[in-house]
């Protein structure tokens, strides 16, 4: 049974392989605390090592030998620029409240001029690549693009590609770090592709039409506790209401804190995902017209799509559309002003994700840019890291923030058996958003907020009990401690040194998240969107959404009010902004047990047996809540909700503030 679609692309239920390098993995930080994979080491014969390119899984056990040298492969030479530690100073610098330069940034053409690879360096790189035997298939300010046999690609990188036996499977990696000739002197940040092992693609659903419908059977709740049968057995000593049918946007500005002027005008923000819905706009439309929100200005939401796309079933395109949806509804039910910019992926590869986020930092087409998607740390590489990692960088020199979601499975043991986080979240240079379960009651007032954890149990066959309690966990917002990425400035005196240091090392590393909103299901959004019906039909229809994948647009949405309360000035990279309004009424200090320790907290739902329709009965539960897998939403600093959620002082604060 789907938990009212609590979703994150890609970090769901369903699992497909993508080859080649397919999901966005690690971000690292130079300047913040991170891996890099620059080419500033020395190797054999004096060339430049890319660190982190020989994956971890290529032993020596795991060798298969040497990969034929006809094989074809595909890559891409990322373009360290001119200055790689200057973007970064810059980048740390511009952000930082503390700091001269704070807030003074730079365009597109200036980031490119003073930090951007220049013709010289460009021209060496590709003249080296095709002296290799490679062939250059495109060229552009971030990557050349390359194609060839294994025997030019291991002449080229000075290391030779072996076959390694990996989770049953056998994949093409390099035997040793891969190379550049010193002469390039550091131009090239790093390779991507050498490796071909698959990614774990991860997503609800299956442009082919929008997936199958979805709908929530009731009875609800309007608002949290509106609506409790007494003819239900208690839980927790008490009788707990029905899950609501969804929060709109009236409820969700009310909650953090959002005054009739505060519409996000003037502010743009971006949404990346993969793919895109063909019934985007009218779904957009249809839907604030039938829940109470602004409708749409002519021009207000746009899109920007590839020339094409591909691996559509492989990624499971119709469950992006869903995601696009719930994107565009949430920023505009918080922001009714804003103008929204949908960039999207050509598919759900690392590739064509990073060419998303890079066509909003090359033309500057937002303020702020809301992305739902990730993957496991342990599926990270430096390359990969490296790359992402130079987009965030230049987003905020050019005032840009980026905002990820952190995960809807907690701390990742039930789902993968490793206590891990998820990237793009753990990088320094972006604002990773955590979940909570939200009360808003009577008249749109908040009353709690818990951190998001889910546990499950049902009806006993006579109605007179529930099975067990608590339940088995089901979701819960994803946090905890990186394992790659040090801890950066921002979080020195607010993260525990308990959390900084859960990994048992010396060293303090990256805590995610680093604010939080609504993203328990069970307390979620509603939204409306064009689906596919049984008898093949294709009708609108609304349903209860959650997951990180909800809070990110929340909190961007948020974020887009606050830069219109201080003038319309982009707030840019906005963690050394969030880290210092910590433990003010900026925010909620959300914990488990908002009513008391005593007190356990708990919803109940009904779901259609089918998903759909009551012909094959329906499913009573008890969903309890603040049950976060090993993670605690506890007083202060936590990794269920970071710094908490935002409170009426915080977008009163960029009022008072003086830039």
């Amino acid at each position: 049974m789907r938990s009212s679609r609590s979703r994150r692309s890609r970090v769901t239920r369903r699992k497909t392989l993508v080859t080649a390098a397919v999901l966005p993995l690690v971000a690292g930080a130079a300047a913040l605390g991170g891996p890099s994979a620059r080419a500033d080491v020395p190797g054999a014969d004096g060339r430049d090592a890319l660190r982190g390119t020989k994956p971890v899984w290529a032993t020596a056990t795991a060798d298969r030998g040497s990969t034929a040298d006809r094989a074809h492969l595909t890559a891409r030479v990322y373009l360290a620029g001119r200055d790689a530690r200057g973007l970064a100073a810059y980048a740390r610098a511009v952000s930082d409240p503390r700091s001269r330069a704070y807030g003074r940034y730079l365009t597109p053409d200036q980031v490119r001029d003073r930090f951007g690879p220049s013709a010289w360096q460009t021209a060496r790189v590709t003249g080296w690549l095709k002296s290799s035997g490679l062939t250059v298939t495109g060229v552009n300010r971030h990557y050349v693009s390359v194609s060839g046999d294994v025997a030019a690609a291991e002449k080229a990188f000075g290391a030779q590609l072996h076959d390694y036996a990996k989770g049953g499977r056998v994949y093409r990696a390099p035997s040793a770090t891969a190379t550049v000739p010193a002469s390039l002197k550091g131009a090239v940040l790093t390779v991507v592709g050498l490796d071909n092992a698959p990614r774990m693609v991860r997503h609800d659903e299956p442009l082919p039409p929008p997936d199958a419908v979805f709908r929530n059977s009731g009875p609800f709740s309007s608002y949290y506790g509106s609506n409790v049968d007494p003819g239900l057995p208690p839980a927790y000593g008490a009788q707990q209401p029905y899950a609501i049918r969804g929060y709109t946007g009236a409820q969700l500005r009310a909650a953090y804190g959002a005054k009739r002027r505060d519409t996000g005008r003037g502010v743009t923000v971006a949404i990346t995902d993969a793919f895109a819905s063909p019934t985007i706009a009218r779904d957009a439309r249809e839907y604030a017209a039938r829940n109470g929100d602004a409708p749409y200005r002519g021009g207000q939401l746009t899109q920007v799509l590839p020339d094409d796309y591909r691996y559509t079933e492989e990624c499971g395109a119709p469950g992006w559309y869903g995601e696009e949806t719930l994107d565009v509804e949430a920023v505009h039910a918080v922001a009714p002003a804003a103008d929204i910019v949908y960039v999207a992926g050509a598919s759900c590869t690392d590739d064509d994700l990073l060419d998303a986020l890079t066509k909003i930092t090359d033309n500057r087409l937002a303020d702020i840019v809301s992305n739902s998607w990730g993957d496991i740390e342990a599926n990270q590489t430096p390359q990969s890291a490296a790359a992402y990692d130079q987009v965030f960088q230049e987003g905020a020199v050019e005032g840009i923030g980026f905002y990820f979601s952190s995960g809807d499975n907690g701390d990742n043991v039930a789902a993968t058996g490793t206590k891990q986080v998820d990237t793009p979240a753990n990088s320094a240079w972006v604002t990773a958003v955590g979940g909570t379960s939200l009360a808003v009651g009577r008249n749109d007032t908040y009353q709690w907020e818990t951190g998001w954890g889910t546990t499950r149990t049902t009806l006993s066959a006579d109605g007179e009990s529930w099975a067990s309690l608590p339940g088995a966990f089901t979701s819960g917002a994803g946090g905890g401690t990186s394992r790659t990425v040090a801890q950066p400035y921002y979080q020195r005196g607010v993260v525990p040194d308990g959390l900084a240091l859960a990994n048992g090392g010396k060293q303090k590393q990256r805590v995610v998240p680093d604010i939080a909103a609504v993203g328990d299901p069970n307390t979620g959004f509603l939204v409306g969107q064009t689906q596919t019906f049984p008898d093949g039909s294709q009708r609108y229809s609304e349903y209860r959404i959650g997951g990180t994948s909800l809070a990110a647009p929340v909190i961007a949405g948020v974020q887009a009010l606050a830069q219109q309360a201080q003038g319309g000035v982009p707030i840019g990279f906005a963690n050394p902004s969030i880290y210092q309004r910590y433990g003010t009424a900026a925010y909620h200090d959300v914990t488990d047990h908002p009513l008391g320790s005593g007190v356990s907290l708990a919803v109940v739902r009904v779901d259609y047996a089918n998903g759909y329709d009551d012909s094959e009965g329906t499913i009573t539960s008890l969903r309890g809540l603040g049950r976060d897998s090993s993670l605690h939403a506890v007083p202060g600093y936590d990794d269920v909700t970071g710094v908490g959620s935002p409170a009426a002082g915080y977008l009163a604060s960029y009022h008072r503030r003086d830039r």
